[in-house]
């Protein structure tokens, strides 16, 4: 295990944050039509075959939370895809990302954020060219397990304080309910080490997660049969540092711990983007 108590930052220009969205897309390009050329090439001139990055975001954010990380990937050379995650519940969630996986061909990465960690555990099943999962302060549940179940594991979590519940009327005459993160709390719950403004950009612009996907229970885990590597983060305030030791050591994942929030892709992501070309370098040739 390595332990990193800060973890040096790499620096982003508003530049390269603001091409994000081009780059995402610039990857299904590079991944889904000309990996087989890539690779071929690669392989003839005896030089190692980048994989592609797919990001899963978790709950209360969106992509734009891995700009750093696919900033520094993309420097590097990784194709990247940030994939949009619903953020309904794990089942449904994993058949979204599975659309995004069969469109990009190669080998793949697998990263998920927080509740993108259940989703990335369901859908790298059975998925022979998922070479590794990365989880950064992640869930990785085992089939039976939810969410909100491993969040109440251990004592830590302040989260169930600063939730904002929306609940609304769905079309089948039903109701359900939305979690957001208050704003005037976000910061110090979610991304305490991340500059203020931008913390507070980041409270106006996440996304909610349905309160029933935090109570799903997970069907499969990929972490069981695919390598695992595991950012603990131990200022996190939402997943308590015990339960991700918990996950990462029951997974025998390569673990990293960094004294950070959980916004940790945001606050260093050179950290995360080293941890994922690790794993990218240790199971793709």
């Amino acid at each position: 295990m390595v332990s990193i108590k800060g973890g040096r930052k790499r620096v982003v220009t508003g530049a390269a944050s603001t091409l994000t969205a081009g780059l995402a897309l610039g990857a299904f390009a590079l991944g889904g039509t000309a990996d087989g050329a890539t690779d071929a090439g690669a392989a003839a001139r005896g030089t190692r075959v980048k994989p592609t990055v797919v990001l899963e975001h978790g709950a209360f954010a969106d992509g734009s939370s891995w700009n750093g990380v696919i900033a520094g990937l993309r420097a590097d050379g990784y194709p990247v895809v940030a994939a949009a995650n619903p953020l309904r519940g794990p089942a449904s969630d994993a058949a979204a990302l599975r659309t995004v996986l069969g469109h990009i061909k190669g080998p793949k990465v697998l990263v998920g954020h927080s509740y993108g960690g259940n989703v990335i555990s369901e859908a790298a099943v059975g998925d022979p060219d998922v070479k590794a999962l990365v989880y950064v302060a992640a869930f990785l549940p085992a089939p039976g397990e939810t969410a909100l179940e491993l969040t109440g594991k251990f004592p830590g979590s302040t989260l169930p304080d600063a939730l904002d519940p929306v609940t609304y009327r769905q079309a089948d005459g039903t109701t359900a309910t939305d979690l957001y993160i208050r704003q005037d709390k976000f910061r110090h719950q979610f991304a305490a080490d991340v500059p203020p403004g931008q913390a507070a950009l980041m409270a106006a612009e996440q996304r909610p997660i349905a309160q029933a996907a935090l109570e799903e229970k997970a069907t499969a885990a990929a972490w069981k049969t695919k390598p695992s590597w595991d950012i603990v983060t131990t200022e996190d305030l939402n997943i308590p540092v015990a339960a991700q030791r918990f996950m990462a050591k029951r997974a025998r994942a390569h673990t990293t711990e960094v004294a950070a929030s959980h916004s940790v892709a945001v606050s260093h992501p050179h950290l995360v983007t080293d941890v994922i070309e690790r794993a990218a370098r240790a199971t793709v040739r």
